[in-house]
């Protein structure tokens, strides 16, 4: 009795040209993700994630407050992105997570140039 095929699996569409010392043996399977991530769930996170740290970011009056309100942002974006992976859709996860990561690099990057020009640590 053969086994089941495990999910995902497509059975190959034509025999590949293959030496003659091969030409026995079965052909090889093709694997496909049975939920492919497509662009557009990853463009619709990406653009959720950047309206979220623009709001919470104009939260901040100065500097300080605006690297704190983006951190926020960034810890509770990246929860949604995990649950997002686990129980939805993981393209929009992927793109929650890639731009939660460029939207706190870019505040963490505005910390570093003020901290390193005026010697003034700005998120105490």
């Amino acid at each position: 009795m053969a086994e089941p095929s495990p999910p995902g699996y497509l059975p190959p569409r034509g025999l590949p040209h293959s030496p003659m010392m091969f030409s026995g043996l079965p052909p090889r399977p093709v694997y496909r993700e049975p939920h492919p991530i497509t662009a557009g769930p990853v463009l619709a996170g990406m653009a959720a994630t950047a309206a979220w740290f623009v709001l919470f970011g104009s939260l901040g009056g100065d500097l300080g407050s605006y690297a704190w309100w983006t951190i926020g942002a960034a810890l509770v974006a990246w929860a949604v992105s995990a649950l997002l992976a686990l129980l939805g859709d993981r393209g929009v996860a992927v793109g929650v997570a890639v731009a939660s990561g460029l939207g706190l690099s870019l505040a963490m990057a505005f910390v570093a140039y003020r901290w390193t020009t005026t010697l003034d640590w700005p998120l105490w």
